[in-house]
């Protein structure tokens, strides 16, 4: 429960009320000093069940945030969440401005508690992220408020708030202490996309260790970065946390980074201008001659343009052969290593094999509890599995929002057999994560091998 200086207490006791004549809530889902959010419903529109934040207007702008939801309602990206309805309204007696978005049935501030990402969701997670900040950017908005408490999941897709948006250049109006999300400069420069790539890298750092970077605001040293982040993140990270803004990294650095063998850092290998010697029994191929019509540019008309003709005909006629005659060249002596022994040393002896599922068991689902879902409910099983595949312990990754579809997921997840992993063609113990997936069309689940 939120208790305020005017008197008025927001929390689960409110649970029930009717916002604006138009929004009822429905369950209290959490707050802070100044705002609750609830989840509430509407009746005849068309996102019946939406989450509704309640924010005590006395300090505040109201106008200025009211202007600032207006517009984020005709922002249409993918990943960002949608405002759906934006307010004010008096209860007990207390000014409060309100604002409706989508409904999410899961938050990464949720998931960090119990485990951080794997290396696979970080990449997931910023991806979709990269995409919507460069949506922001592109109209001059900047997010200013990243972290996990605001990266979100819609259904299948993850989205980030749109409720706090702000326009670049524009100074900081905020009472509220820094935290480490803030960039260095907050408080001092205007708002610019380079503090919300400083949020970004402290978001991932903590997406990947379950708690922010060491960093004292105060010293003007550079963030110190635990040695357990995997690259490319731990390089992505270091970018974005320069304490000078002109030295971050842009969202075009992050995306070339997570590309596989791509680099936006990484120059061109220079052309070589010498000649290098060929390899003792290799032949010196003949250089590729340049195409006649742009020799001809450059010396004119006349004999001189039939000579070069001819010249290049029979360089080219020299290349044909002699490119005929290589194959029937003795090849060097000398032993060279076989394929065979190539791949050996890529894979040496004794790595581990994944195991397989060798029995699965689903929760039995009444009509009655499937009707009563709205989207999706989600829940994430880790199970620890013995050496002869067995289920040796069941807890919950992310137990989602129902106990009972919790309960129908791990009394199910329990009874699942397992073909054991192998290491030095031995079985070895396993950990695997059942991800729960319920809908009112019917019930999926995805098996994922963590270890080893």
């Amino acid at each position: 429960m939120i208790s305020a200086m005017s008197g008025i207490s927001i929390g689960g006791d409110w649970v029930g009320r009717v916002i604006d004549g138009k929004f009822t809530l429905l369950r209290w889902l959490g707050g802070t000093e100044r705002s609750g959010v609830f989840l509430a419903e509407r009746e005849n529109y068309q996102a019946r069940r939406a989450a509704l934040k309640l924010i005590l207007a006395d300090g505040v702008d109201a106008s200025a945030c009211l202007a600032r939801w207006a517009a984020a309602k005709n922002l249409s990206d993918p990943h960002l969440i949608c405002v759906i309805d934006a307010g004010q309204c008096v209860i007990d007696g207390t000014d409060l401005l309100y604002v409706v978005t989508e409904y999410a049935d899961e938050v990464l501030a949720e998931v960090l508690p119990g485990r951080p990402l794997t290396p696979e969701e970080a990449k997931e997670m910023l991806e979709p992220m990269l995409g919507a900040l460069s949506y922001l950017h592109g109209k001059g908005l900047v997010h200013g408020h990243l972290k996990p408490s605001n990266i979100l999941a819609v259904h299948d897709e993850l989205k980030l708030s749109a409720d706090c948006l702000d326009t670049a250049g524009r100074a900081r109006e905020t009472s509220s202490p820094l935290s480490i999300y803030d960039a260095p400069e907050a408080g001092a420069d205007p708002i610019s996309p380079a503090a919300d790539i400083w949020s970004l890298g402290i978001m991932l750092v903590e997406a990947l260790t379950q708690h922010p970077p060491v960093w004292d605001r105060s010293t003007g040293r550079e963030v110190v970065l635990p040695e357990s982040i995997p690259q490319p993140f731990v390089g992505i990270a270091r970018e974005c946390l320069r304490i000078d803004p002109a030295r971050r990294c842009t969202l075009g650095d992050i995306k070339a980074r997570l590309a596989p063998g791509e680099s936006s850092l990484e120059q061109p290998a220079p052309k070589e201008t010498e000649t290098t010697p060929a390899a003792v029994g290799e032949s010196v191929p003949a250089a590729a001659p340049e195409p006649v019509e742009a020799i001809e540019t450059e010396i004119g008309s006349g004999s001189l343009r039939l000579k070069v003709i001819v010249a290049a005909v029979v360089v080219l006629i020299a290349v044909v052969v002699a490119l005929w005659l290589r194959p029937h060249q003795t090849r060097p002596s000398s032993p060279v290593a076989t394929a065979p022994h190539q791949v050996s040393a890529l894979k040496p002896q004794g790595a581990p094999v994944k195991g397989a599922v060798a029995h699965r068991v689903l929760p039995d689902v009444p009509e009655s509890a499937s009707a009563t879902i709205e989207g999706h409910v989600r829940v994430r099983v880790r199970l620890q599995v013995d050496r002869e595949g067995n289920v040796a312990k069941a807890t919950f990754d992310y137990p989602g929002p129902s106990q009972y579809f919790a309960r129908l997921a791990i009394n199910a997840a329990r009874q699942w057999k397992f073909k054991p992993a192998q290491a030095d063609g031995q079985p070895v113990p396993s950990m695997w994560i059942l991800h729960f997936q319920f809908a009112q069309t019917g019930l999926v689940v995805t098996p994922v091998e963590v270890s080893p």
